[in-house]
């Protein structure tokens, strides 16, 4: 399925525009192009853009790379590249260990940061 162009909303914050959604039948993954704006803010973090985009879908976090996040200087407009797995074993054959390692890191600090302190 390709898709040009559907606008969704992200964590009450941030519209989103699809650009592209393709299904990769070989690798069984979802392939995800959107343009993101997010205003005065910066540029929202991965384990944020993860989350939200899990939500969005209805899988699991777990599943959910977030290859790039490209902002021009001085724009408020970031496209982004998503691959949104059917089981991990697929994903840990053909994502690069780091992007899974900076996708876990990202998670890890988004988990420290919303765990209340003591």
């Amino acid at each position: 399925m390709s898709l040009v162009s559907k606008h969704v909303r992200l964590l009450d914050k941030y519209d989103c525009e699809v650009v592209r959604e393709y299904y990769n039948p070989l690798i069984k993954r979802r392939e995800i192009e959107l343009n993101l704006f997010h205003g005065k803010d910066g540029t929202p973090s991965r384990g944020v853009l993860k989350r939200a985009i899990a939500s969005l879908y209805n899988v699991d976090i777990n599943l959910v790379f977030i290859r790039f996040i490209k902002t021009e200087y001085g724009m408020s407009v970031s496209r982004v590249k998503v691959h949104i797995y059917e089981n991990p074993d697929r994903a840990r054959a053909f994502e690069p260990e780091y992007i899974i390692k900076r996708d876990e890191e990202s998670l890890s600090k988004l988990t420290q940061t919303t765990q209340p302190t003591q």
